[in-house]
């Protein structure tokens, strides 16, 4: 690890595999600062000043507001349309073949080292304000997991999270407030056909992510809720911070502290004692039709992250 660049760890993987929990969990850690979805920073944060992690408004957060003001003199001088064009224009899925060589895309170099410089002053001055070494961003996207290769400043390290894919379908079949937007503000829906392709999609792309040599591992959601120290060890390693006490993390609860995370799922908003528990509701939530397409269409990754059956206490398939 670079002394003086700040480490960002990515989350990457589909939603609704416990990035938002594992985001937590990290940021509890002295010398890491847990940031949430710095994908929707723009669109939710300086625009719809929606609810920051520790339960203000976005400008009303002292935390984000400091960081405004040291990455562009404030966030009122940002040019949001402007920003949002220059992320449309390379953070797509789309754009993952170009961002992985792009050289091979006339002009698309000039245009990710734009928003790439943006993104690299907004690390810069979360670090500063926060003094962490360590930023972790659970943006998840893969385009984004690309995209960080060429931010300037920053060391980035990534996770790629995976789940048991039926227990990602059922969980985009669920309906779930998303309280930081409001009255009525609810998460988005996919059926299971949509998510077990999304979850092929991004899931290979990550994987071929190790072509690149960035540093990375592979988390199964299952062992994280099971084995709680021993992942995060995993990832302290891979970011340079071997040996912190872990003595908040118990083998099926954990002390959160507050956050000021962006985007994310509600329990962005939790603090306190927390447990961690596998959610296997899926086993009889999901119907049995949806359970078997889900099986068929992802197979050549579920067998491949070890879903074979039914997963035993430590989160291991059988």
């Amino acid at each position: 690890m670079d002394a003086h660049r700040p480490v960002v760890l990515f989350i990457a993987g589909i939603g609704r595999s416990g990035s938002t929990l594992l985001d937590r969990v990290l940021g509890t850690l002295p010398g890491i600062q847990s940031l949430g979805e710095v994908v929707h920073l723009w669109q939710r944060g300086v625009v719809a000043d929606e609810t920051c992690g520790c339960g203000r408004p976005f400008h009303a957060c002292s935390f984000w507001e400091s960081v405004g003001t040291k990455a562009f003199g404030g966030w009122r001088a940002i040019d949001v349309p402007a920003v949002e064009a220059m992320k449309a224009a390379v953070d797509r899925t789309r754009f993952v073949p170009l961002l992985a060589a792009p050289r091979l895309g006339p002009g698309f170099p000039s245009k990710v080292a734009a928003y790439a410089e943006v993104l690299g002053k907004v690390y810069a001055a979360a670090a500063e304000v926060s003094g962490a070494s360590v930023l972790v961003d659970s943006s998840k996207h893969v385009s984004t997991a690309y995209l960080l290769r060429h931010v300037p400043g920053v060391d980035v390290r990534v996770v790629h999270l995976v789940r048991d894919p039926r227990g990602v379908a059922y969980s985009w079949t669920k309906e779930l407030e998303r309280p930081e937007a409001g009255p009525g503000g609810m998460m988005a829906r996919y059926s299971p056909v949509r998510s077990s392709l999304y979850y092929l999609m991004q899931n290979t792309m990550l994987e071929a992510l190790a072509l690149s040599r960035t540093p990375r591992l592979r988390m199964r959601y299952e062992s994280f809720v099971a084995e709680p120290r021993t992942q995060v060890s995993r990832v302290l390693d891979l970011v340079g911070m071997p040996g912190a006490d872990l003595g908040h993390i118990e083998q099926a609860a954990v002390e959160l502290s507050p956050n000021h995370n962006i985007g994310g799922n509600p329990m962005k908003l939790r603090s306190g004692t927390t447990a961690l528990c596998r959610d296997d509701a899926w086993r009889t939530e999901l119907p049995a039709g949806d359970r078997r397409l889900v099986s068929i269409l992802t197979w050549p990754l579920r067998l491949g992250y070890g879903y074979w059956g039914a997963p035993d206490h430590a989160g291991r398939a059988t």
